[in-house]
């Protein structure tokens, strides 16, 4: 079974974003920004919410379209339609059916690309397998959260630890689910 993967950028104080998603403070260069851009290269699959894809318009992402040419996209939305869109971007009801149904398909691990209420969701249904952080050195103080809203804990254990000169790191995890 492939595994969902939430590899995601935060600051110290656990946002992906601040205010009005603004993401100017992260890091958009050097060696773990490398790192993190080859790491997406083994997955065949991202999944994210609709606010997620959206944000790629500011980026010059035209609707319909791949934000990562070589990946599958699955949009998790009740709203989000497009006219034409390319044949690897799928919009699907947030439902755990399709969730599950993603992860017993054959492939690589599936990226799931931000999205703090969409990544609450998943991990609120047990369904993120392995945390990856791309631990920015930044105090946003507010924003959108790892997690959204979500109030479940659970244990995480570290796997890997990369530290980079420019201060960021990258912290890789597996969850830990009480039965």
């Amino acid at each position: 079974m492939r595994r969902i993967i939430y590899y995601a950028a935060t600051s110290i104080d656990g946002f992906i974003s601040g205010p009005d998603g603004d993401i100017s403070g992260f890091l958009q260069e050097g060696e773990g920004v490398r790192q993190y851009l080859e790491d997406l290269q083994s997955f065949d699959t991202v999944i994210m919410g609709r606010k997620t894809y959206e944000f790629g318009y500011q980026f010059g992402l035209q609707p319909g379209q791949p934000a990562y040419p070589h990946m599958k996209h699955y949009i998790f939305s009740n709203t989000l339609k497009f006219e034409n869109p390319n044949e690897n971007v799928q919009v699907c009801r947030p439902v755990l059916e399709q969730a599950n149904a993603l992860k017993e398909q054959r492939g690589s691990d599936i990226y799931l690309c931000g999205g703090g209420e969409f990544a609450g969701w998943l991990l609120e249904h047990k369904l993120i397998d392995v945390l990856k952080i791309k631990l920015n050195p930044l105090i946003l103080g507010a924003g959108i959260r790892l997690f959204g809203a979500a109030k479940t804990t659970h244990q995480l254990v570290l796997t890997d630890r990369q530290s980079f000169d420019e201060g960021l790191q990258i912290l890789t995890y597996d969850i830990l689910y009480r039965a």
